[in-house]
């Protein structure tokens, strides 16, 4: 049926080609749906309940999008006329930036102070600073650098740096025109400061940058990785099958197969992010594998004397069954994805495993009717790999017991190490010190305040319960606890307003710089504060409606996910030893927490999808080896090559992030191809041809020896290609994929044939006795 199906698409060629290039004209038409999110909300799924949490936390208070300028002079020192003048200046021209709902800086600071006995003046901390004094600027220094609410926040204890941030509130109309707008506009603003004044560095960071970040890495990583890739797979195939003709329709037909998945992937809505825009990467590399198979035994059968037409017929009746068996547990691995937390995996796995389907079905179409159409020309005698090859099969012929127990050796000593890999992801670090925001945020971290940071709604309990001062004085505890701790720049809580509004309400005698005593008394100082409060600056981003809940925020340094979980596992406990019922169901929020759990709770989810595609594809090989025995065996050079990667990656790294969570079931579908090329040339020897084990080693060297590590070769480098994106979960990917693949290669031709012969010469006896 195989042979009569291949020389009728040789036989009406020209119609098959046209046929296959309107469908895949039909399915790339959906490319015209796809849309691209940069959000980084997109790494949580909606039901999510860190996401949820967080969510919920924005709607009660205000959202966290922002836009942090941070303002540093080039001589270090923020309190002169001059610099204090010009982030007065930047501060008012912030409130231009498009979506803005708050501007927050040291000069617009609500600065409270006591005029007499019992009048409250609250007003900017600077205000024309350009006409200041030495006196009033060492009177601004001296309270910015003693207030709590500034410090590690808005002003750097040294008062080199200083920050403005702006709270913004996108529409949620169209994402990828709001983003930009807003960031191109503070960029222009930054431009406008830095000529104006050339003492002074502007860096850009937070939330809103740090999603034009993702979309802009995105973009230079299509611009630069995937002609990087066509590159790379022209030269690679040109030297080592030496031929043009079949580096062309390889080509061709790899290139082709990106076309369907993407147009697929638009029909069914699937949005590509920095994550997924990756796919068409993976499937060039992928597509390769089929091709390289069919096309080496093409040639194979050309040198050997047939015409053109029997090699090509030969040529896929001896690769049908394992170019459909890989092309089956690729997908598989790439369709396990799906059982991720993270929804830009998800849709990374569905569009590889579409982009390998779609190399399948041109692999079984379009590459028989060209291949009969171009013209074939190759040397008669054998090429300097085969050559290779067969000396390679002698010597692990002849070296089988050591390299047995060699491989065995070398694989535990790396698997030892996989217990070094710890989990942990610190998003600003997804992205390259070549990024703006990397640097930007860098920055911000080392010389002003974190990026990281954890919210904390704390319930009182009854309506205007914030203003009890039993609740204020937990709430004072609470936050000075946090600040005991060795990982926290900040906290901002209500507590500190109240302080100095007591205080100020004393003739600003620092002795009252406490809480209040009475309920009456906070809430008159907190409305009396609130009535003073410029426009936009109010206090409704730190309470809810009713006041039965306030906002507390926690602003940590650079710390890795374990960390901040661990941070959140002691102020639970804290609370729960401490704190009144309440307050006992304050639960930690923010971006920070959820990337902390992130990972996690993929590598939980993503354990499942690990099993399910071993479970499957184990099944599948024994199914299609009919054998038990020789589809167990196959499974050791299949799960070995992740586990001795992630054991190398332990002894060098050492460091689990959420993209590497993935690996281990991506890389699963993908190593099996050598696995099952072996062995099916090693079956089909032992059972068309009555060898014994040693000569069906030698006879699948010798036919398929040379594809395996072609394929493999196109596979390393392809996702080495990966390293050179500029955001980290892709070059992260890549590289682990590309050490689990040369791992595979490895043990596929130094492992597994020893291990067959081993295992297999005992049965060779006794059937030579019997």
């Amino acid at each position: 049926m195989l042979e009569s199906y291949i020389r009728g698409v040789i036989r009406w060629r020209y119609l098959v080609i046209l046929i296959i290039l309107a469908l895949v004209a039909w399915a790339g038409s959906g490319t015209s749906f796809l849309q691209f999110k940069s959000d980084y909300r997109m790494f949580f799924s909606q039901d999510n309940p860190q996401l949820v949490a967080f969510e919920k936390l924005q709607n009660t208070y205000t959202k966290n999008d922002n836009v942090l300028f941070v303002v540093a002079p080039k001589d270090g020192r923020v309190f002169t006329v001059d610099v204090l003048a010009a982030v007065e200046k930047l501060s008012n021209a912030a409130w231009q930036i498009p979506y803005s709902l708050r501007v927050d800086s040291m000069t617009n600071f609500q600065h409270s102070e006591a005029v007499g006995e019992d009048e409250l003046v609250v007003d900017d901390l600077v205000r024309d600073a350009a006409n200041f004094t030495q006196a009033e600027i060492q009177r601004i220094q001296q309270i910015a650098l003693n207030e709590p609410l500034l410090v590690n926040r808005l002003i750097s204890p040294k008062g080199h740096v200083t920050g403005i941030n702006i709270i913004i509130q996108l529409p949620g109309k169209n994402q990828n025109t709001e983003v930009p707008e807003v960031a191109n506009f503070a960029r222009q603003l930054a431009n406008e400061v830095r000529t104006e004044n050339p003492n002074l560095e502007i860096y850009i960071t937070g939330g809103i940058m740090m999603d034009t970040a993702f979309a802009e890495a995105s973009e230079q990583d299509m611009k630069v990785l995937i002609p990087l890739m066509f590159v790379l797979l022209i030269v690679v195939l040109g030297l080592l099958l030496r031929t043009v003709s079949g580096m062309l329709i390889t080509t061709l037909v790899i290139s082709l197969s990106i076309i369907p998945a993407l147009g697929l992937a638009g029909w069914l809505g699937i949005d590509l992010s920095p994550t997924s825009v990756v796919a068409p990467n993976i499937i060039l590399t992928l597509a390769v594998a089929d091709c390289v198979h069919i096309m080496a035994n093409f040639f194979h059968g050309l040198r050997e004397g047939m015409d053109k037409r029997t090699a090509i017929v030969e040529s896929f009746r001896l690769n049908f069954q394992p170019v459909f068996l890989t092309s089956l547990t690729t997908a598989i691995g790439f369709l396990t994805m799906n059982f991720s937390d993270s929804p830009p995996f998800r849709d990374l796995g569905n569009i590889s495993a579409m982009g390998v389907g779609a190399a399948f079905i041109l692999t079984m179409t379009l590459l028989p009717a060209l291949m009969v159409i171009l013209p074939a020309k190759v040397r008669t005698e054998h090429t300097w790999q085969e050559r290779t090859m067969t000396y390679f099969a002698e010597f692990v012929i002849r070296r089988r017991g050591v390299l047995l127990w060699g491989i065995m050796a070398l694989i535990i000593g790396l698997v030892v190490f996989i217990p070094r890999n710890e989990l942990n992801d610190e998003y600003v670090k997804y992205f390259d010190e070549t990024i703006d925001f990397r640097q930007a945020t860098d920055f911000a971290t080392d010389n002003l305040t974190g990026i990281y940071y954890i919210d904390y709604s704390v319930l009182a309990g009854e309506s205007d319960g914030i203003n009890d001062p039993v609740f204020l004085s937990k709430l004072e505890a609470f936050a000075n606890w946090f600040r005991q701790q060795p990982e926290v720049l900040h906290v901002f809580s209500i507590t500190d307003i109240m302080k100095r509004l007591n205080k100020n309400m004393h003739g600003d005698d620092p002795t009252w710089y406490r809480l209040p005593e009475t309920r009456n008394l906070s809430a008159q100082y907190l409305l009396l504060y609130e009535m003073s409060l410029s426009y936009g600056l109010d206090l409704n981003d730190r309470f809810n409606l009713d006041k039965s809940a306030t906002r507390m925020t926690v602003i940590l340094k650079s710390i890795s996910s374990n960390e901040v979980l661990a941070l959140e596992r002691q102020a639970q406990a804290w609370l729960k030893d401490n704190a009144p019922t309440a307050m006992q169901k304050t639960a930690g929020t923010g971006t920070t927490i959820m990337f902390a759990h992130i990972g996690q709770r993929n590598i939980h989810s993503m354990l499942i999808g690990t099993t399910t595609a071993l479970f499957l594809i184990s099944l599948l090989l024994v199914f299609a080896m009919r054998s038990l025995k020789i589809g167990l065996v196959s499974l050791l050079p299949n799960i070995v090559p992740a586990a001795m990667a992630f054991g190398l990656w332990g002894l060098l790294v050492g460091q689990v992030g959420l993209a590497l969570s993935v690996v281990t079931a991506m890389t699963l579908g993908i190593v099996v191809d050598a696995t099952i090329h072996f062995l099916s040339k090693y079956l089909r020897a032992r059972r068309e041809n009555a060898l014994n084990a040693t000569e069906a080693v030698r006879y699948a060297f010798s036919t398929v020896g040379t594809a395996i590590w072609v394929n493999s070769a196109v596979l390393i480098a392809g996702f080495l290609v990966l390293a050179f994106s500029h955001f980290h979960i892709n070059s992260g990917l890549g590289i682990l994929t590309a050490i689990v693949i040369a791992f595979a290669l490895l043990t596929d031709f130094l492992f597994l044939p020893p291990l067959l012969m081993k295992i297999e010469e005992e049965k060779d006896e006794l059937s030579t006795i019997t």
